[in-house]
């Protein structure tokens, strides 16, 4: 049965790990963000103003590529950060910041409008939350060198991005998963209780074949 799950949320909030967690016990196929092949987020990181809408228009073209490679998979796939996001959260925080120019932000909306019409959206959307001190905690733990000076005011600014976008969106449906204390990868509650909550909400979803490969 074809189905997408896309894992949502701010720096931090988990949604890699969960991917992993999927991917390594249910067999569901894994598509991550492409941080690390972004040749502007080095230059970003050091000047938002002059290099925010490079970054912003290579995560948005890379995204869409990447939907549309999820798209034509059969079977169960799960995303790392949707193009949802890249455009309703982080675009839209830079362009608040004055970091992108009224022009540069007409021209990119106009782009993300024309793919929204050609991407399937997903079948279930997971909201991962957690407070912004466990955010924090996170990205320090990390320790990817470009994250390690974001500024609380910027992260701030994101989540309440997040918390105004998940609230309207309604493409698909909805799980919110609280990740301050959840740990799917080391607790066996946990996991069994994170895809029991799934399976909720896609009836049929066939993800009960745990990979003993994969057991923790």
């Amino acid at each position: 049965m074809k189905r997408t799950i896309a894992i949502a949320g701010n720096m931090g909030a988990g949604k890699s790990t969960l991917v992993d967690f999927l991917a390594c016990n249910y067999g569901v196929v894994p598509f991550y963000e492409p941080n690390d092949e972004n040749p502007y987020l080095a230059d970003f990181y050091k000047d938002m103003k002059r290099w925010a809408f490079h970054s912003q228009m290579y995560f948005l073209s890379n995204k869409f590529r990447l939907h549309q490679e999820l798209d034509r998979h059969s079977g169960v796939v799960a995303l790392d950060r949707t193009i949802f996001e890249d455009a309703e959260i982080f675009a839209t925080a830079l362009h608040q910041m004055r970091k992108i120019s009224k022009r540069d932000w007409e021209t990119y909306q106009a782009m993300y409008s024309a793919i929204l019409d050609a991407i399937r959206p997903p079948d279930l959307m997971i909201y991962l939350s957690c407070s912004m001190r466990t955010l924090r905690q996170r990205i320090r733990l990390r320790g990817r060198k470009m994250e390690q000076d974001i500024s609380l005011s910027y992260l701030k600014r994101l989540q309440a991005l997040y918390d105004a976008w998940i609230d309207s969106y309604s493409m698909s449906e909805v799980l919110v998963l609280e990740t301050d204390e959840l740990d799917y990868v080391h607790d066996l509650v946990y996991q069994l209780d994170v895809m029991r909550r799934i399976e909720q909400v896609l009836p049929g979803q066939p993800l009960a074949q745990k990979n003993k490969a994969c057991a923790h």
